[in-house]
C-alpha cells in the first residue's frame, strides 16, 4: 500500500471537544471495552456473529475493495476481520481496547491480522486503503459531534481515491419514544436487561446493561452520540466523500422511513489526494 499523504485542507480546523460524562484517563481517552466486558463479549453479544448476520456483512463489504485492503474501525474481537480475511482481504484494525483485542489475538487467524491500539477518531497509520468499516453502531462511540467529523476525516486520509467507507448504525427510534418519556428498554432477557436513556435535546444516549450471572448482577453504563443519516452525509461532505449508497441491512433492502438501522456507503472523491 502506497504512504499517505497529508491531511485534507478542509479537515484542518476540526478539533475533538472532550465529553464531560466520560473522563479520560492521563493522556488517553477511556476505554469502556475492558477486561470484564471484553471477557463476556462474544457471549452477550452471540447473536451478531451468526452466520446470517455475519456473512451477508462479508460479502458486501468484500465487494467493496477492488485491491484487497480495508481498515476496520472497532476491529474488536474480529467477528467481521477473521472472515474478511479469510476471503483474502488483508484487514488492518484499529481499536481502542487491547483486551478486546487480545481475545481477537486468540481465535484462529487473529495472530495474523495488523492491529493498531488507538483511538480510531485519530490515530495515523501512514497507509491507504481501498475500503474502509465501520459497524455495528460504534460511530456512536464517539460521543461528540466534532470526534465523528473527526472519523470521517481521518477515514478520508486513509483512502486511496475512489475508495468506500461503510458505516452500519442505527436510525434514532425518537417516534417510539412517548412524549417526556426518556427511557427505553432495548433488551429483556433472563440474563441481560438493557435500557437506553435518552437525551433529545442533544443526541446524548446512554445505554444502561444488567448483566445477571448466577443471581449476581453486573451494571454497566456507557455514552454514545445517536447521528441521523443527512448528519452523517454532511460529515462526509466535509471530509470529501459523497454518498454512493445506502441500504436498510447488508442484504440491500431498501432504506425506507420505517427502516431502523442503514449500511451507508461514502466515497471518496477520485481526484482528492
Amino acid at each position: 500500500m502506497p504512504e499517505l499523504a497529508g491531511a485534507e485542507g478542509r479537515c484542518e480546523d476540526v478539533r475533538v471537544a472532550a465529553d464531560p460524562r466520560r473522563p479520560a484517563p492521563a493522556g488517553g481517552v477511556p476505554n469502556f471495552f475492558d477486561e470484564p466486558i471484553a471477557a463476556r463479549y462474544d457471549d452477550t453479544s452471540s447473536e451478531m456473529f451468526a452466520p446470517e448476520h455475519v456473512d451477508p456483512a462479508v460479502e458486501f463489504l468484500a465487494g467493496l475493495s477492488w485491491d484487497g485492503t480495508a481498515l476496520e474501525l472497532g476491529i474488536g474481537t474480529g467477528r467481521l476481520a477473521l472472515p474478511l480475511s479469510r476471503k483474502g482481504i488483508r484487514v488492518h484494525g484499529i481499536d481502542l481496547s487491547p483486551q478486546m483485542v487480545a481475545r481477537l489475538r486468540t481465535k484462529p487467524g487473529g495472530e495474523n491480522l495488523a492491529v493498531t491500539i488507538g483511538d480510531f477518531a485519530t490515530t495515523k497509520l501512514g497507509t491507504r486503503f481501498s475500503l474502509a468499516y465501520l459497524v455495528y453502531n460504534t460511530i456512536e462511540n464517539l460521543t461528540t459531534q466534532d470526534a465523528q467529523v473527526s472519523c470521517f476525516c481521518n477515514v478520508a486520509e486513509h483512502l486511496e481515491p475512489g475508495g468506500c467507507f461503510v458505516v452500519e448504525v442505527g436510525v434514532p427510534q425518537l417516534q417510539r419514544l412517548p412524549p417526556g418519556e426518556t427511557v427505553r428498554p432495548f433488551s429483556v432477557t433472563p440474563t441481560h436487561l438493557g435500557f437506553d436513556e435518552i437525551d433529545v435535546a442533544t443526541q446524548r444516549l446512554t445505554s444502561h446493561h444488567y448483566l445477571i450471572d448466577d443471581g449476581l448482577a453486573q451494571v454497566v453504563s456507557m455514552p454514545f452520540r445517536y447521528v441521523w443519516p443527512a448528519e452523517l452525509d454532511l460529515m462526509a461532505r466535509i471530509a470529501g466523500m459523497t454518498l454512493r449508497e445506502r441500504w436498510a441491512d447488508w442484504t440491500r433492502e431498501p432504506y425506507t422511513d420505517e427502516s431502523d438501522s442503514h449500511v451507508s456507503v461514502w466515497q471518496k472523491e477520485d481526484g482528492d489526494e
